[in-house]
């Protein structure tokens, strides 16, 4: 058994490798169902304007 990376040979290095591959799929495989899993169904918002509203100020600013 190899405890280190500089020393391990060339099938260790493809052990690593496919190890990663496969946990980085079953990341991405998760992550995708429990995207799709949630409720899509989006509904349009409509925001409808109300009264026209004036904003004055006396043009000093005030440091406390």
């Amino acid at each position: 058994m190899n405890h280190s990376i500089h020393s391990a040979d060339r099938s260790t290095h493809l052990k690593i490798v496919i190890v990663a591959l496969v946990a980085g799929i079953a990341v991405a495989v998760l992550g995708i169902s429990a995207r799709t899993g949630s409720d899509l169904t989006q509904t349009a918002q409509v925001v409808k304007a109300g009264k026209p509203v004036v904003v004055t100020s006396s043009g000093t600013s005030t440091v406390r």
